[in-house]
C-alpha cells in the first residue's frame, strides 16, 4: 500500500469512529473485511456518507431510509452485509 493511500485510509478509518455503537460496530467489521479492496469510487462514496449525522447515517445502514445517491447505496449494501443487526 502506498503512502498517499495508508493516509487516505487512517483518515477515513478516524472519521469511522462515532458516537453510536451500532455504527461503530459495523464500521469495525467493514474494515475488517473491505480494507484491502475498497477503491477510490469506494472511498469517495465512504467519505460522502460519514459527513451525515450519525442518525441519518443510521437510517441508511439500517433501511428506514433509503440513498438517493446510487454510489452511496453500493456502500451502504457493503456497510449492511457486516451490520451485526442484519435483519433490516
Amino acid at each position: 500500500m502506498d503512502e498517499d493511500r495508508k493516509a487516505r485510509i487512517n483518515r477515513l478509518k478516524w472519521h469511522c469512529r462515532r458516537a453510536l455503537l451500532e455504527l461503530d460496530l459495523v464500521f469495525d467489521r467493514f474494515w475488517e473485511r473491505y480494507e484491502d479492496s475498497l477503491d477510490e469510487q469506494g472511498e469517495a462514496a465512504l467519505e460522502s456518507l460519514l459527513e451525515l449525522e450519525d442518525h441519518d447515517l443510521w437510517a441508511l445502514v439500517s433501511g428506514r431510509e433509503a440513498a438517493d445517491d446510487h454510489r452511496q447505496a453500493a456502500m451502504i449494501e457493503r456497510l449492511r452485509e457486516v451490520s451485526p443487526a442484519a435483519n433490516f
